[in-house]
């Protein structure tokens, strides 16, 4: 038997379970129940609701919380359901206490969206390699016979083991050796509570490792524990790591838009201060010059004064000299009267360049702080690229991109089934898929995850409970009508 002639088995027989639902109570609205807000990480809430003693929900159905105080409802997923209470995992709040709502599962769309991903498997092979799933239906197959079925080729491996704690230690080991060989790991469990415990195991054998384990291990549901092995396994909800990275995201773009618009006010300022003080510049420079002239004249008047007051006394061949090139007692005199009008004039402009130096100085003065602060900004401005790179990214919309996100992490843990019913999981690939616990996963999720997957496959569990669980039985019919 084939991935293709299995996946086309369980296309029939799921389409057949959806068309028998309307015969069945699965999809029954269940009321009333009461719950409470347990938990809040980003924009996901984590309820937990009491059943009533005759009703139940399966585990990542799709489900719809109706309050009946008139607020608005919500959807989400059954994340667990043990002793009548059920933990839900929604998308929007309804209140911190509920009383009297009616919760109605969904089971048509999980069912609907196994179809649909099996659709495009079979239609999309570039998109979906069904080698490695290949050899998983020859798994299911085998396992229908008495004698034990083990595998450890490079596309198949199997871990059975009788004792968990060693099977959990051996997919830690595993885990961490293909991350350190930059793997992409999915890693599925038969239900959330399996899930939270196997990553603690993970995490912590990682910080044993010295690896940072929040930033190789994610938990695609939110956690329904805070602690597991020891860690704040919390921490590494999907949605927690996503949160704070944008959250991040959001404060880096906040501070970048300050410093962009403290750059915008500093630069006309010190435009501004740079005019000024090119003016002062000018101004200081003409009345230096001024100044030099003044003191060229003065110079000049205390000559022709000194001159004058000794001409009597110069002897005669001196005043004949001087007199040959027109310089006598009344010459000097039109001299001095002629350089004190160059003075006068002198001073005037003296005194309009010393009360424009004075108008200038404050609006040319910069702030003792404020020429490195601006230095800093263009430095970094510089650095991201420039003003139109600062403005496109400060006006393109923020995208919480859960897409990119998850192919950003190194091992994801989830279940088999919100694999196959959640729409993201079919636009990312993996290159190898850990399934722990393997012998309690039904055969149509393992095959939805297997096609997620490139190169590998590993199997755990304990191999009596191939039998136990009887969850594989299902292939023998499907091998009966080949």
């Amino acid at each position: 038997m084939t991935a293709r002639e299995l996946i086309e088995f369980w296309t029939t027989r799921l389409t057949a379970e959806h068309h028998r639902l309307g015969d069945s109570e699965t999809d029954r609205p269940i009321t009333p129940v009461t719950g409470r807000l347990v938990q809040t990480v980003g924009t996901l809430y984590l309820y937990e609701f009491k059943l009533p003693p005759d009703r139940s929900v399966i585990i990542d159905t799709p489900v719809s919380i109706v309050p009946d105080d008139g607020m608005e409802p919500t959807e989400g997923y059954v994340l667990s359901h043990r002793d009548g209470v059920a933990l839900v995992q929604t998308f929007d709040a309804v209140g911190s206490a509920i009383a009297n709502a009616t919760i109605v599962p969904d089971r048509g769309s999980f069912l609907m969206a196994a179809v649909e991903r099996f659709a495009q498997m079979l239609s999309q092979p570039d998109s979906y390699r069904l080698g490695p799933a290949d050899r998983l239906a020859h798994v299911f197959e085998a396992s229908s016979g008495s004698e034990p079925w083990s595998s450890s080729s490079a596309v198949l491996t199997t871990m059975w083991s009788e004792d968990p704690a060693l099977r959990q230690q051996k997919i830690a080991a595993t885990a961490i050796e293909l991350i350190r060989t930059n793997k992409r790991i999915l890693l599925v469990s038969p239900d959330h509570e399996a899930a939270d415990a196997i990553s603690g195991v993970i995490a912590k054998a990682m910080k044993a490792g010295g690896l940072v384990y929040k930033t190789w291990v994610s938990r695609y549901e939110m956690t329904l524990t805070h602690h597991a092995s020891g860690l704040p396994i919390h921490e590494l909800g999907f949605e927690a790591q996503m949160h704070q990275f944008y959250a991040k995201s959001r404060a880096d773009k906040a501070a970048l838009r300050r410093k962009y618009e403290r750059f915008r006010e500093l630069t006309p300022i010190l435009a501004y201060k740079g005019h000024k003080q090119k003016d002062l510049d000018e101004v200081r420079l003409l009345e230096w010059r001024l100044l030099t002239q003044f003191s060229d004249l003065q110079a000049k008047s205390q000559e022709a004064r000194a001159t004058l007051e000794a001409y009597e006394t110069l002897p005669l061949l001196r005043r004949l000299t001087m007199q040959a090139v027109g310089k006598n007692v009344e010459s000097l005199h039109q001299y001095l009267a002629l350089y004190e009008g160059q003075m006068a004039a002198l001073r005037k402009e003296l005194e309009i360049a010393k009360a424009r130096i004075d108008e200038l100085v404050p609006e040319a003065a910069v702030p003792k702080d404020m020429r490195p602060e601006f230095e800093d900004l263009k430095e970094e401005i510089v650095r991201l690229g420039g003003t139109k790179k600062i403005r496109e990214l400060l006006a393109a919309e923020e995208d919480t991109n859960r897409q990119a996100f998850i192919q950003n992490r190194r091992l994801v843990v989830t279940t088999a089934d919100r694999v196959l019913g959640d729409p993201l999981f079919s636009r990312v690939r993996f290159d190898v898929l850990i399934a722990e616990n393997a012998p309690w996963i039904s055969p149509h999720a393992l095959l939805g995850a297997a096609g997620l997957v490139r190169e590998r496959i590993v199997l755990t569990g304990d191999q009596r409970d191939i039998s136990t669980a009887g969850v594989w039985k299902s292939v023998q019919t499907a091998g009966s009508q080949r």
